[in-house]
């Protein structure tokens, strides 16, 4: 069975930083794109960063040059490196991965259970 692990939220100044992780356990043939999300009381959730398995990366607006996602293949993992924490930004951050199962063609989505971040004004 695929599993997503997230770790490394926590309570943040405003200002500072904090480093998400994402571990995918069990058996697959292939992750392709990973992303994060978030979702804050009250607020719908929404998409926060992209990146595919060849590296490439989109990140939402609203934390472009504050936040990076990036992943290690070989270690099956996705990271969230995000700076210059505002109170805004607090919420469940969740990550995602579509990966494909062996023997099969067809690509899945799978989802974290959530880490909480909370950042203090």
């Amino acid at each position: 069975q695929v599993q997503l692990v997230e770790s490394g939220g926590g309570l943040v100044q405003a200002g500072g930083s904090l480093r998400l992780s994402c571990t995918t356990s069990g058996t697959f043939f292939s992750i392709g794109d990973m992303k994060w999300y978030r979702e804050a009381p009250g607020k719908q959730r929404e998409l926060v960063a992209t990146i595919d398995r060849g590296g490439a990366t989109n990140h939402a607006r609203s934390v472009k040059g504050r936040f990076t996602i990036s992943r290690d293949n070989a270690k099956n993992m996705v990271y969230l490196q995000m700076n210059s924490l505002k109170p805004e930004d607090t919420a469940v951050y969740y990550c995602y991965a579509n990966i494909r199962l062996s023997g099969v063609t067809t690509a899945y989505a799978y989802w974290g259970q959530g880490t909480q971040v909370t950042v203090s004004s």
